[in-house]
Parts: structure tokens; sequence; C-alpha cells
């Protein structure tokens, strides 16, 4: 079987394009319109992928736990080692349906990564909803900082907004890093609901109940996202070379987690420990009239 074939999800409005590279949607409709849209990954043709066994960046791309050092090496063109390794390897096919598909990874220590772990993931859909599912198992020896997130590019249009529960607003310092917690800015206050300003934001938003709506009043169409009790940071990232997607990512954990106190929110496991996480996306029409 090709790797580069995907597996079409249908149910009620929604159509979801699965593919087992990266473990990766390569879209998905819903109500003819494209919400989430091929514009990362690798190749720049995926539209959500999962963040595994972590997310985000490790600044000096090496950490330190229970007196040991733990090296990488970057795994894309940026300088520090990003989101893991399941968005740039193949899964192996579990089961596959008309509504659902089931994927694995196993990942052993490389030149790249030192993790050795086992991933699944399963991605279906229910009328209207699509709900992800990912868990991942430490197979070494040693005990191991984890953490789980989704990475969706969402279509932008220039009147959507987003409404969120969050209480912290991490600010970016240089190499797109974490830096000191501030006031989010008015044009961010998601509190209230906003739409994105028309700047660079990589931003990580701390303190999630795990909830937010995306509203798309151009397309009739909201998506009500539920990532709780797992997912307690919520990243935002929209580039400046591209105005048709932004990100709003799930995750377990900070940025930059393995270099802060108590591994930024990510959870130790120990030999054979699993740590486990769901999203559920419910798309519904709008009537505006």
């Amino acid at each position: 079987m090709n790797l580069h074939d995907t597996y079409c999800l249908k149910d009620g409005d929604l159509a979801v394009l699965v593919s087992r590279r990266g473990g990766s949607l390569r879209g998905l409709d819903f109500a003819g319109n494209s919400v989430m849209i091929p514009a990362g990954g690798p190749l720049g043709d995926m539209a959500n992928f999962p963040l595994v066994p972590f997310g985000n960046r490790i600044e000096f791309n090496r950490f330190q736990l229970n007196n040991r050092t733990y090296a990488f090496r970057p795994n894309s063109a940026d300088p520090f080692y990003l989101h893991g390794d399941g968005w740039l390897c193949d899964w192996s096919l579990v089961a596959f349906e008309g509504t659902s598909i089931e994927l694995a990874l196993q990942h052993h220590p490389d030149e790249l990564s030192p993790y050795d772990y086992s991933a699944w993931q399963r991605i279906s859909v229910d009328g209207n909803a699509v709900t992800f599912e990912l868990s991942v198992t430490n197979d070494a020896e040693e005990t191991m900082p984890f953490g789980h997130g989704q990475h969706p590019f969402f279509v932008r249009t220039p009147a959507m907004r987003i409404t969120a529960s969050v209480r912290e607003y991490w600010s970016e310092r240089t190499g797109h890093l974490p830096g000191p917690k501030l006031p989010a800015p008015d044009d961010l206050d998601f509190q209230q609901g906003s739409g994105l300003p028309r700047r660079f934001i990589n931003n990580a938003f701390g303190g999630w109940d795990g909830t937010a709506l995306i509203a798309w009043p151009e397309l009739e169409i909201t998506a009500a996202i539920d990532a709780s009790p797992a997912h307690d940071v919520l990243m935002i990232y929209a580039p400046t070379e591209r105005d048709d997607f932004f990100c709003l990512e799930p995750m377990t954990h900070l940025p930059n987690a393995h270099q802060m106190q108590e591994f930024g929110g990510m959870t130790l496991l120990g030999h054979a420990e699993t740590l486990h996480s769901q999203m559920t996306i419910q798309f519904r029409r709008q009537d505006n009239g």
C-alpha cells in the first residue's frame, strides 16, 4: 500500500481525509466548506498532525533528568528539535472503517531523538463532530517526560473570531521560545472573543479550561472545541507570509517545557506507563439571517 494514500471518513456534513504519513489530516470539509486546510508539515500538505511525544521546541536541543543529559538534533529547518516525531513518521494502519481509523507508531532512539515509545491514535467522525484520541506509552526503562497536542490548520477569514477561557499569556522571545508571562494584548483578548490581528502571532495561553469556539460568519459555521481535561495550554499561531490559515493548538504542556520547572506540565512516565488525551470538534451551521 502506498503510504501517501488517504482514507476518507464521512458522516453527517463532515468529510475528513486522513494520511498515514505523519498520522495527519490532509483536509476537513464541513457542509461543503474547507475549514481545516493543508498548510503545514514538511511538504505543506497537512491540515492537522499529532504532537507526540511532546509539542513545540526544546531550547539547547537537550534536557536533564535524574542526573542524565538527553540530547537531540534538529529534525526540520528549525534550529531546535520541533514537535516530536509523529508528524515526520509513517504510521501503521491498525483499523479502518467508514467513520473511524486507528493508526500506530513505534519510535526507537535514533540520531535525532533519545525517546523510546509507542503511540496510538484514533480519529473518528460522528454526525458533525470529529474526535482525535491520542496515547503514548514509554517503552524505555528510564522515566521520561511526555506530552500531547494537536496541530490543526484552520481556514482564516476576515471576520472569524476565537473565544476561549484562558488566564495566562506567554510572550515570545528569540528562537520562537516563550518569554515571560505578561498581560495579554487587547487584540488577543480571547476571553471576550477576538479576531486575529494582522501581525505575526506565536503565543501560548495557559490556565485554559480546554474549550474554545471558532466562528466564521462568512461561512455561517462555528466549531466548538473540547480538549478537556488533559489540555490546559492553548497555542495560537498565525504567520505574516500567509493570511489563509491560523493554528489553534491544544497542548498538555507549555512550549519549551523541558527547560521549565516541573517540565512545564509534561507528565513523567515510567516504563510501560501511558498518557492519553482526546479532542473533539463539533461543527455547526450558523444562521446569520
